[in-house]
């Protein structure tokens, strides 16, 4: 900064040469530097007084609109809007293969009590026994009146009971917003959503966790914050899902069935479109486990398609001639000696009726001779024939993913004898659930690769391990057509939608060792279309029963295959499977010249 010199040379000079006081100039200077000095200052105090007039003008404007929005606005509880109060945490979706809602989350409110708070503990204590019947009185007021300073007493409640509380006035009552599981579809694929329900008193305590089926399975996942908006996609289709449950159903209580299963699965993929176990539940009210009894069956927790361990009788042979074809131990047309009872010690084989002494391996699965089947798993041995189903998955759980399929483990021969391979080639001296048995099939139908069956959506086929030929696997396709057409599944016959398949009835075990001799398990695995397999179907009924042509029918022929039928037959539309005429088998014509 230059400032101005009080005692400029040039007019000094000039005043000494006039004979002028040099030193009034410097006066005159002075006076003249101090009045731009006050000139300033005042100008920069004018300048500060504006920016603070400004200031406090904006501030009494904020707090008048402030006051404003208050003035107009609902009423809030402080508590519901302090920092940290949200106790409600995001649980992941799940959805079908469509991308339609299974499982999702619904906004609600829970109520707590802070008794350091409570005014007046007995009032509180009526008040809320009105509201809420089932609590306890008596053990209400004693933990208001007691040590503990926090207390959950619902941790859900509607908006009606929110309001009755707040009505009650008392500042220990507390609300919290919290989430809720919701099924909107209410018990259509219960076993497989399983149910979520709050965690146990603690850090869970207001968090939802999964408690059966993929709730649980992929837990970790559904409750990862990060896959808040990420849904898991299964592979159920929801429509397919609530047809086959209401089929299921109206068969079961047509066949006097305890319970029954169906699944259908895709024989490329392994994907699992509609599985149904009944009777069911609706998982928004999961009941409580049974207590008591040897049964586990009993309870519409109990899933059969996974958990439910079965000798599933007959549906095993088209496991035993397929090995055999693709051994090179026999082709469809070979003949196979059928003279029973066949003996191995002090046991007997026979079968249902008498066929002969002798039939082709295609009729042996065709007519279902127990014979011939065993007389065919005497030429492959009992070795091959374990590692053979090893390979087709029966001798461990299914890789299912839902936590109930680890306990469906198959029940094994102690010691794998020749016997033993004789009668598990036929389904007895082995039990599988109907989950393996839809897999073994549906590595018949997809040209003999297993695969292995699925709760989640696939992008394509996922076809693994080759279990046997495509030689052999369409072989035994051509025989289950057979069984339709000219066996014991002829009621399978569906128009426009050729089907494949094969029965099988096994006597029920009892809960503590041996069989009911008059309560059966009632099979029937198909594959369709037949002549260029899709699905893999298997329908099982538990104690069927129907009375047809004047005598009680219980074998899989009568109640299990007109039930998979009316499934089919309703499915296969929604499945987008066109109807269509069989294709015909081409007859050898020789051309030759005139």
């Amino acid at each position: 900064m230059t400032r101005k010199p009080l005692r400029p040379l040039a007019r000094i000079l000039d005043a000494r040469s006039k004979g002028e006081n040099p030193d009034a100039i410097e006066r005159e200077n002075i006076r003249q530097r101090h009045d731009d000095m006050q000139v300033k200052s005042r100008q920069r105090a004018e300048g500060r007084l504006l920016v603070l007039g400004v200031f406090f003008l904006c501030a009494y404007a904020a707090v008048a609109a402030r006051m404003g929005v208050m003035a107009t606005s609902e009423p809030r509880e402080p508590v519901a809007s302090v920092a940290g109060s949200v106790i409600a945490m995001q649980r992941a979706d799940i959805v079908d293969r469509e991308g339609r809602i299974l499982a999702t989350n619904f906004e609600t409110h829970s109520l707590y009590v802070q008794t350091q708070q409570l005014i007046d503990p007995q009032n509180a204590a009526d008040r809320l026994v009105e509201i809420f019947p089932d609590l306890d009185h008596a053990d209400l007021l004693a933990k208001f009146t007691g040590a503990r300073k926090f207390l959950w007493i619902k941790k859900k409640i509607s908006p009606e009971q929110k309001q009755a509380v707040h009505d009650i006035g008392d500042p220990g009552l507390l609300f919290g917003p919290r989430e809720m599981r919701l099924y909107p579809n209410g018990s259509v694929a219960a076993h497989v959503l399983g149910g979520a329900s709050f965690g146990k008193e603690g850090v869970s305590a207001a968090e939802v966790i999964g408690v059966a089926g993929v709730e649980k399975q992929f837990d970790d996942y559904l409750r990862d914050p990060a896959n808040g908006s990420k849904p898991l996609t299964l592979s159920l289709d929801l429509t397919v899902q609530a047809a086959a449950e209401r089929v299921l159903d109206g068969g079961m209580r047509l066949m006097n069935a305890k319970g029954a299963t169906s699944i259908l699965m895709d024989v490329q993929t392994g994907e699992v479109i509609s599985v149904v176990s009944l009777p069911d539940f609706d998982p928004n009210e999961r009941p409580a486990p049974p207590t008591s009894g040897f049964d586990p069956s009993v309870s519409p927790l109990f899933n059969r398609a996974v958990q439910g361990v079965y000798e599933l009788g007959s549906t095993f042979k088209i496991f035993t001639a397929a090995q055999a074809m693709d051994l090179g131990l026999v082709t469809p047309d070979t003949i196979i000696d059928t003279r029973g009872p066949l003996r191995w010690g002090k046991f007997s084989i026979k079968d249902y009726r008498n066929y002969g002494n002798e039939l082709s391996v295609t009729k042996i699965i065709v007519k279902s001779s127990n014979i011939g089947t065993a007389r065919l798993a005497q030429q492959i041995g009992a070795e091959r024939q374990q590692d053979f189903l090893r390979d087709l998955g029966m001798l461990e759980a299914t890789p299912f993913e839902i936590v109930e399929a680890q306990g469906g483990q198959p029940l094994l021969p102690t010691n794998w004898s020749e016997l033993s391979a004789m009668t598990i080639s036929y389904g007895h001296g082995i039990s599988t659930t109907p989950m393996h048995l839809a897999a073994g099939y549906a590595a018949v139908a997809n040209g003999g690769r297993y695969v292995s069956p699925t709760i989640l959506k696939q992008d394509g086929p996922q076809l693994g391990r080759r279990i046997m030929s495509e030689q052999s696997a369409e072989a035994a396709r051509t025989m289950l057509r057979h069984v339709v057409t000219e066996g014991t599944a002829s009621f399978a016959r569906v128009p426009g939608y050729q089907v494949g398949g094969k029965t099988g009835t096994a006597d029920k075990p009892r809960p503590l060792g041996g069989y009911y001799e008059d309560k059966v398990i009632a099979t029937f695995a198909s594959i369709f279309p037949a002549h260029d397999p899709k699905y893999v179907l298997v329908v099982t009924l538990d104690e069927p029963s129907v009375s047809a042509y004047g005598e009680e029918r219980r074998t899989a022929g009568w109640t299990a295959v007109p039930v998979a039928a009316e499934m089919i037959g309703r499915l296969a539309p929604l499945l987008g499977l066109r109807p269509q005429v069989e294709p015909a088998e081409v007859t050898g014509i020789t051309l030759t010249s005139n």
